[in-house]
């Protein structure tokens, strides 16, 4: 029994080919769905321990983000156009003077910072293909937060990247200043 359903799940999170566009996906930004390469990519729903952590992010973030006017954050129901993907990362980050477009719709522009967290049902090299998609696209910064490892690993290029634990402290760098935060925090 639980092996049939288990095939029965891994079908339903299979990607699926459509014949929508790019810009038709960004358009109606349809739920529950990431769009790469013409094909919907399913988004597993987020376990209770994933949604907390991205709670923690978002409360940690959003005092540094709101107090100083630096720009906007989105939780992971929000669609933006990355290169030829449309992601929907877990939180996202956008400095003010790029949120030039229309409130209605998915962002028409990669995020300043993505911060994805590791589901149970992810794939590592997909894992590690969206934050370099990111990259590619032009956001900033990328944060992978693995709850199992209780680390954040920080892309800032390809070249660029580095991991860290529950002893240090996460920052914002140059692109959401005067952010910094125990990397344990975001676990409790």
């Amino acid at each position: 029994m639980m092996q049939i359903e288990l095939q029965e799940l891994q079908q339903h999170l299979s990607p699926q080919h459509t014949s929508m566009t790019l810009e038709e996906f960004l358009e109606n930004d349809v739920e529950g769905f990431e769009y790469v390469k013409g094909e919907l990519i399913p988004m597993a729903g987020a376990s209770r321990r994933h949604g907390r952590i991205s709670v923690n992010i978002l409360r940690y973030l959003d005092p540094t983000v709101y107090d100083n006017n630096l720009g906007e954050l989105y939780t992971s129901g929000t669609s933006f156009k990355v290169g030829e993907r449309v992601l929907k990362p877990d939180v996202a980050f956008v400095a003010s003077e790029r949120l030039n477009v229309d409130e209605d719709k998915g962002l028409p522009i990669p995020p300043d910072l993505a911060i994805e967290v590791v589901s149970p049902s992810d794939i590592h090299s997909r894992v590690i293909g969206k934050a370099l998609a990111y990259l590619d696209a032009g956001t900033r910064c990328v944060w992978i937060v693995d709850p199992v490892s209780k680390t954040v690993t920080v892309y800032k290029s390809e070249t660029d990247i580095k991991i860290l634990t529950q002893e240090d402290t996460l920052t914002g760098d140059n692109v959401v200043p005067g952010f910094s935060c125990s990397v344990e925090l975001l676990f409790e």
